[in-house]
């Protein structure tokens, strides 16, 4: 990934230079020397680092030409740091007593030239290992250079499957024949297989999700702990079963699961070591019809699960037809699964011939083709693929290898990031993205807002099936994500190989935090780019303070994300020393307790670009200083309940383009930020509102949303909110036209608001409408003048006294896909089952449900 670190450097270095910092232009030759050589090695670096595993020698070169780019990019993060303190001291007499810092001028002039020196000999030494040829793509730059995909969405349904409804249909008619003790079910095969995807199919299936009472899916994977599987099937049930013993836990287990029917799903099981299984086995409460379903690639494991050899399920590879049709779905996306160029066909299906039915392999390989629209790209990959297959015999790994080759610079990085996970792990796209923000591994270009730049690079690595999809909200924007045990192995190794991260974390530059980590593994290593929390869901990090004590010497650290954490040692001190990270660009405090407040030391974080203190609930203040933080870019106070409002100032916060639980003061509290201050944030794209009191808003304030033209998405929650004079402001306080999205939680009011329609939101695609005393809508809401909505989702949930027809709905929003109403008893005719209960979705185009 070295073309990775490059680009990364570079795009940090042109960025810096436009500044054009007093420090930086002292050295202004020498950084555009280093910039000039590193330009010109871009386009064969990645035939250099793809060869690289096949020479030792030039893994070596490579290997330091990495460690020279890292000494760059730490030299110009100095140089931009002495920037700003000197300007602390450029004005009058002071610039006499306290001179520019000559040893540090001639240490980094020193450091520069001899860094110039060495890279150009590595680029020597690289072209004698590449061959003459090499040298004739150095004229070709532009068309070495990846720009950010042609597709910045995902564009294609990552939930839709092939050839796989005669597995899950056995698989449930197994299910429905369960009487006596607790029927076991396995499926077996290789990885790749489906072996999940299937079990996940019926797990998800209505019908089985009726059939059961209780469903448990629990990932045993290869490092597993027979005292985590039980705390992971409580969670499943609502218990976080914190403190309890192996004893307690199994109790626990069988007092919920007693008198029910229950379906568990033990998911990659590779050992049964220990005997684990055959204690919870013993504990459960037989009969009823409950069931077990096990997942692993060893029959071996079955048979000591006891799985009868007849309800064993081994899935067929997929045929020639399935094959052509999951990789034209994801292939051929942008045409809805169309192969339109005839040239594209013949070499199409000699690639999926190569990949022998593994649906793995089919995605992969789709998931790299979408981005290549030219035969003679096709063309390249299909012989590449055959090189990789020459190679290793393994019928999963060469089409994810070369999947990883095949990525932009810039997407080797973000993908690598995933290697700090534990196995199945649940990430959030938001970690994710913010992360990639913090270090500077998202390209920004032509001014283009950072978070949108994420998600696109998020989408990248989706799009190519690299990235499986967890979560998605209503609209079908991805929540949470995970990789699969095979692409898991393939970043693991690449991310050792390039020193992104090692499990005994010397010499890399990215560690992930967790309870069970040494001390030794930070000591040794003060190169640290990102400290990030890895924990799993419903788990939290219980860090020691020698730990703690590690992190404020890791001084070049560029992403500290301590979420979920709980410390042994005052959260405050620990913050005072952070707060000498100055080149911290993402701080993530979500989940950490006790937060009460953020110390004075951290006024001193003026690189910061996100902060995250969401779920704080005993944060009660924020500290003026934070409206300094110039470069801020998100600010999450989200789910802080104690906190009542924000700084005043922080309309001063031009950069700002997320910022979400904004709690705007009173008229009585002068120190803080008033709704009005939000007109000032020109490139906010998502913002979301608490609101309380009427005196919130005042008479002058109503507009303070109106024109900002790069809104997209927009919150407004009403929990917890005091007097009727609210609803006359709500009422007032209207969006921009072009929002994208809109939220509504907990609304007081009875009657929708008169801006919720058609003509003064004429850009909205998504509606949510969540709990609160709405009991109908609007005449505005069902148009005028024969105007609709362009709605294509719509969300109510929690809504008992809305009256609304299903008719007038269809009639006014004639775009409408997806629909997801649940707890809404007064709805009528709408085409979801139980839609005063549980409710359900509705899709055009599919059977009710």
């Amino acid at each position: 990934m070295v073309d990775a670190v490059v680009t990364v450097f570079l795009e940090r270095l042109l960025n810096t230079l436009v500044e054009e910092g007093r420090v930086v232009n002292e050295f202004r030759d020498q950084f555009e020397k280093l910039q000039d050589e590193l330009q010109l090695m871009q386009c064969f670096l990645k035939d250099a680092d793809k060869q690289k595993r096949k020479n030792q020698t030039l893994h070596g070169i490579m290997a330091k030409l990495r460690e020279l780019i890292y000494e760059s990019e730490d030299i110009l993060a100095d140089c931009q740091l002495q920037s700003r303190e000197d300007n602390q001291f450029s004005n009058g007499c002071l610039a006499c007593i306290y001179p520019p810092n000559l040893h540090f001028q001639y240490q980094t002039g020193r450091r520069l030239r001899k860094i110039n020196e060495k890279i150009t000999g590595i680029k020597q030494s690289i072209m004698s290992y590449l061959g003459p040829s090499i040298t004739n793509d150095m004229g070709r730059i532009d068309a070495c250079n990846d720009q950010m995909p042609r597709w910045s969405s995902p564009v294609y349904d990552h939930n839709q499957v092939v050839g796989l409804e005669d597995d899950t249909k056995k698989i449930k008619d197994w299910l429905y024949n369960a009487d006596v003790g607790i029927l076991k079910i396995g499926i077996v095969g290789m990885g790749g297989l489906g072996k999940t995807t299937i079990a996940q199919m019926v797990f998800n299936d209505r019908e089985i999700e009726d059939r059961f009472e209780r469903r448990m899916w629990i990932s045993v994977s290869q490092s597993f702990d027979e005292e985590q599987i039980m705390r992971s099937m409580l969670r499943t049930l609502g218990d976080a079963s914190v403190g309890d013993d192996r004893g307690e836990l199994l109790r626990k287990i069988n007092q919920y699961l007693l008198g029910k029917r229950y379906l568990i799903v033990m998911d990659d099981v590779w050992s049964l070591a220990g005997n684990w299984w055959g204690r919870i086995s013993e504990g459960l409460p037989k009969g009823n019809g409950s069931s077990v379903i096990i997942t692993t690639r060893f029959v071996e494991v079955l048979r000591k699960m006891e799985v009868s050899e007849a309800r064993m399920h081994q899935p067929n590879i997929l045929n020639d037809n399935n094959s052509w049709l999951l990789f034209s779905k994801i292939a051929f996306a942008a045409s809805g699964g169309e192969c339109t160029k005839p040239e594209l066909e013949k070499i199409g299906k000699e690639i999926v011939q190569k990949c022998n039915g593994l649906p793995l392999a089919i995605k992969a390989i789709g998931g790299m083709l979408l981005y290549k629209s030219h035969y003679h790209e096709w063309k390249r990959i299909a012989d590449n693929f055959r090189d990789e297959l020459g190679e290793n015999d393994d019928t999963v790994m060469p089409s994810l290898q070369l999947s990883y080759d095949e990525l932009p610079p810039y997407l080797k990085s973000c993908f690598l990031s995933l290697s700090l996970y534990p196995e199945d792990c649940v990430v959030t796209k938001e970690q994710l993205v913010h992360w990639w923000i913090g270090e500077g591994f998202v390209p920004l270009r032509s001014g283009r807002p950072s978070t949108e730049a994420g998600e696109d690079c998020f989408s990248g690595l989706t799009n190519r099936c690299l990235v499986e999809v967890v979560e998605k909200t209503y609209n079908g924007t991805i929540h949470t994500c995970k990789i699969h045990d095979m692409v898991r192995e393939l970043v693991i190794k690449m991310a050792e190989n390039d020193a992104f991260f090692k499990d005994n974390g010397r010499g890399c530059r990215h560690f992930g935090i967790d309870t069970k980590m040494d001390p030794k593994q930070l000591a040794a290593n003060h190169k640290l780019r990102a400290l990030l929390s890895t924990t799993k869901t419903g788990e939290v990090n219980k860090i020691s303070s020698s730990i703690a004590n590690k992190f404020s010497e890791c001084k070049y650290l560029r992403v500290l994300d301590l979420c979920k954490s709980i410390f042994e040692m005052s959260l405050t001190s620990l913050l005072s020393h952070i707060g000498f990270l100055q080149h911290l660009t993402y701080l993530s405090l979500s989940n950490t307790h006790p937060l009460t407040q953020l110390p004075p030391s951290l006024e001193n974080l003026k690189n910061l670009e996100i902060l995250n203190v969401s779920y704080s609930q005993n944060l009660k203040v924020l500290p003026p200083y934070l409206t300094k933080f110039k470069k801020l870019r998100v600010l999450d106070v989200s789910h802080c309940g104690s906190l009542e409002y924000l700084p005043k100032g922080l309309g001063r916060l031009s950069n700002l383009e997320v910022l979400l639980g904004f709690r705007p003061a009173r008229a009585s509290q002068l120190e803080g930020c008033r709704i009005a201050e939000l007109r000032n944030l020109s490139r906010l794209r998502k913002l979301g509102l608490h609101l309380v009191w009427d005196d919130e808003i005042g008479d002058s304030e109503v507009s303070a949303l109106v024109n900002l033209q790069q809104l997209q998405f927009l919150t407004i929650s009403c929990f917890d909110s005091h007097g009727s004079g609210l609803v006359d402001k709500l009422d007032k306080l209207y969006p921009p036209p072009e929002l994208h999205e809109l939220c509504l939680q907990f609304y007081p009011g009875k009657l929708s608001p008169a801006w919720l329609n058609p003509i003064s939101l004429h850009m909205l695609r998504y509606l949510w409408i969540s709990s609160g005393n709405l009991a109908m809508m609007h005449e505005a809401f069902f148009g005028e003048n024969n105007s609709g909505w362009k709605i294509e989702g719509l969300m109510l949930e929690t809504l008992s006294d809305l009256e609304m027809e299903w008719q007038m709905v269809q009639q006014v929003m004639p775009s409408l896909k997806i629909l997801n109403a649940s707890w809404c008893p007064n709805l009528v005719s709408f085409p979801i089952e139980d839609v005063g209960f549980r409710g359900g979705v509705w899709t055009k185009g599919e059977h009710r449900r």
